[in-house]
């Protein structure tokens, strides 16, 4: 079966491609640059952007499943998603899988119809959450943060399998994953995993509001997201340490570790 996958080249989308390509399925890339996707071989790559549909109408073109995301290249939420949806099921597509988004999203409302077997992904913190943390490992040697909860992080390849699993065998339609990590850390936890993955000790330190702020708008974030940002570390969700067994359960083998994935992604750390 050939598989549309959005958002391709973004952390999710770029494990769901190998894990497709790795499998025997044919995959079709959706990315606004082609030209830059790097997807390796064995996948057909294709240009398009999500917030105007009708660059989208060759992309799904023979397609039996989509994976989707939630936003366009601009980060906002898709004005446009019934549209897609509504091209989605007019070129033959059965299935769809959609990675969904803080506090849902039209594309998430879009979905649900009764003419797709969808599947909605629901993770919690992405561990890739983490590769913010490499400009002061690399300059200081510590990782530094306002909030101190521990979270069930969840490791993106594992996302991507689940997502492959219900686009390709089927029998999860119309339910919702939440997925999570085997393990809840805290910062100075994963802290200590990269410093190990590295082979050098790496620190946790925990800064007041108004550095958080600062660190925040260092980024050239708008108000209300640094006001937010302060909202969250002080006050986590009540399901931040919830772990559950959804991804073995769906891929049939253990949902990978913080410790995993920072030997993954060593090198982003390593100065």
């Amino acid at each position: 079966m050939t598989v549309l996958v959005t958002g391709a080249t973004g952390n999710v989308g770029r494990h769901l491609v190998r894990w497709l390509v790795d499998r025997g399925h044919p995959v079709r890339a959706l990315t606004r640059t082609p030209d830059r996707a790097d997807l390796g071989p064995g996948v057909e790559v294709v240009g398009g952007d999500l917030t105007d549909t009708a660059t989208l109408t060759g992309a799904f073109a023979g397609v039996d499943a989509v994976h989707l995301i939630t936003f366009g290249g601009d980060g906002d939420e898709l004005d446009n998603a019934a549209d897609i949806v509504d091209l989605a099921v007019a070129s033959g597509t059965r299935r769809a899988t959609v990675l969904g988004a803080w506090g849902g999203s039209p594309m998430e409302r879009a979905v649900r119809t009764d003419l797709l077997e969808w599947t909605l992904l629901a993770p919690g913190e992405f561990m890739s959450g983490a590769l913010e943390w490499a400009p002061d490992v690399h300059g200081e040697g510590a990782v530094r943060t306002l909030s101190d909860w521990p979270s069930a992080v969840v490791h993106e390849a594992d996302i991507a399998a689940v997502a492959g699993v219900a686009l390709t065998e089927g029998g999860h339609g119309d339910r919702i994953h939440v997925l999570t990590g085997p393990e809840a850390l805290t910062p100075a936890a994963r802290a200590e995993a990269i410093g190990r993955a590295i082979g050098r000790e790496v620190a946790w330190v925990r800064l007041t509001e108004e550095q958080e702020r600062a660190r925040l708008r260092a980024q050239g974030l708008p108000e209300e997201y640094v006001e937010f940002g302060i909202s969250l570390a002080t006050d986590p969700p009540e399901t931040a340490d919830r772990i559950l067994p959804t991804v073995e359960e769906v891929t049939g083998r253990p949902a990978r570790t913080f410790a995993d994935w920072a030997r993954d992604n060593a090198d982003a750390f390593r100065s």
